[in-house]
């Protein structure tokens, strides 16, 4: 961990002091119309992808000079059509890529240490090529949002997929589950909230804020850095946490309150503009024997109302479960690897090992027992599944794999649109790329262009 802290600061300070540096090589590395990238550009998207975790490789300027490319003409095009985007939706987008960095960095200190200036100037920094970016986005979508696919045309597509070359698709099931997490009783909470008032007495009482939450804070992710959470906006915390911190004053100690996840108290550090950076301490509601019985109760009745056809599975999920992430889709899960389709079919191997083992020997249309199991949060509950349908591995095939087939002729359908308004605008728009980039394999369709300008 050390040594890839070391490497990131190495590679950042490096990349930033560049930055800090009017030298010869900050040079322009593409022109585009009447729009410049500069090197320092390519450079400082190459520091945020080695923020994010990801191993030095010099490949990666090329891709990021294809992607300033195709940027470029998008929000040449944009300015054309009148496609724009609001300050606040900039800003909005400015924040959220700053808190990943904050968290990927392992704190906003160790992030301007790497970056060798503060959060506030790095996000005047980036905010005009992330407007850029939300603009190019948005021209993207304008380009493609009268795109659809007929049911011919997706039959057309599979015929046209050589037979040896259709895609297999190993067993996949649909699930629904039913959640049922213990409510604790005011007495029940009550232990928990006093350990959290009486560390926050101990702070009032002159002890070290950092030092307390390093000992007792059950924050996995803020508990090591003294429980301190950087800098946030008023949209990225849960609403009692975010209704105190933006109500304090610097240094002032909130009361104890409760939230999902806990008891907490707060104290906020310092403020800048609309956000605040504040450190809190949380303690965890174990849930005691008594309510994890009282839960098997309550989930044994739902499970009988539903067996006994009493109460559709869909509508219990709906009113009784507490999974979040489920109830208000029926109960069934969704492809957690295909979100964007939405698609509940899910192979059998991406499945939580409790929920495959729950399944394995069930038949399709009937219901698990209710068990005990324990979230990815340590939070115990109880709950019980639904095997909707169970499909074998097989080569596709339009009976049974229409929506996929679909989807997969739909994406294919705006690749070739998208990439046809890109070879229009490229042939017609002025392109030149420095001979450092000419000899990336992905900026090949962006030469011929150049040369017969210069020609």
């Amino acid at each position: 961990m050390k040594q890839t802290v070391g490497i990131l600061f190495f590679l950042l300070t490096s990349i930033n002091l560049t930055f800090a540096q009017n030298i010869t090589v900050n040079k322009i590395a593409a022109v585009v119309g009447d729009n410049i990238i500069l090197q320092s550009d390519i450079e400082r998207e190459y520091a945020n992808y080695i923020l994010q975790g990801n191993p030095q490789n010099d490949e990666v300027k090329c891709g990021v000079l294809q992607q300033m490319l195709t940027q470029k003409l998008l929000s040449q095009q944009a300015v054309i059509d009148s496609v724009t985007v609001t300050d606040d939706e900039v800003t909005n987008e400015v924040d959220r890529r700053m808190r990943a960095f904050i968290q990927r960095a392992g704190g906003q200190e160790r992030l301007e240490q790497f970056l060798n200036r503060s959060v506030l100037q790095y996000k005047d920094e980036i905010r005009p090529d992330v407007k850029e970016q939300l603009v190019a986005n948005r021209m993207h979508s304008k380009i493609t949002e009268n795109i659809g696919i007929t049911p011919l045309e997706v039959k057309r597509f599979f015929e046209s997929i050589p037979k040896d070359s259709l895609p297999e698709y190993p067993t996949e099931v649909e699930v629904g589950e039913i959640v049922v997490y213990p409510k604790l009783t005011k007495a029940e909470k009550e232990q928990f909230r006093d350990k959290a008032e009486a560390l926050r007495l101990r702070i009032k009482g002159g002890e070290d804020f950092a030092t307390l939450a390093r000992l007792y804070s059950q924050d996995p992710g803020s508990a090591p850095e003294g429980g301190d959470l950087g800098f946030f906006d008023r949209t990225a915390m849960v609403k009692e946490f975010t209704a105190l911190a933006f109500k304090l004053k610097a240094n002032e100690l909130s009361p104890v309150f409760e939230t999902d996840f806990g008891f907490h108290f707060l104290q906020v550090m310092e403020r800048r503009g609309e956000q605040v950076r504040a450190r809190h301490i949380l303690i965890k509601m174990e849930a005691p024997q008594e309510s994890l019985v009282r839960t098997k109760v309550a989930i044994d009745s739902i499970y009988q109302n539903v067996v006994d056809k009493k109460l559709p599975f869909s509508t219990a999920a709906s009113m009784y479960s507490d999974n979040n992430d489920t109830k208000y889709n029926g109960g069934m899960m969704l492809n957690a690897e295909n979100v964007s389709s939405r698609t509940t079919f899910i192979p059998t191997d991406k499945l939580d090992p409790s929920v495959f083992f729950a399944i394995d020997t069930m038949q399709v249309g009937t219901y698990s027992r209710p068990y005990e199991f324990t979230a990815r949060d340590g939070k115990k509950g109880y709950r019980f599944v639904y095997l909707k349908s169970k499909t074998d591995p097989h080569r596709a095939n339009l009976d049974q794999d229409f929506p996929k087939i679909k989807e997969i002729a739909f994406e294919d359908k705006i690749q070739r649109e998208v990439s046809s308004w890109f070879e229009k605008r490229r042939l017609s728009t002025y392109i030149k790329v420095d001979p450092e980039f000419q000899t990336c394999e992905s900026l090949k369709m962006w030469l011929p262009n150049e040369t017969a300008q210069v020609n």
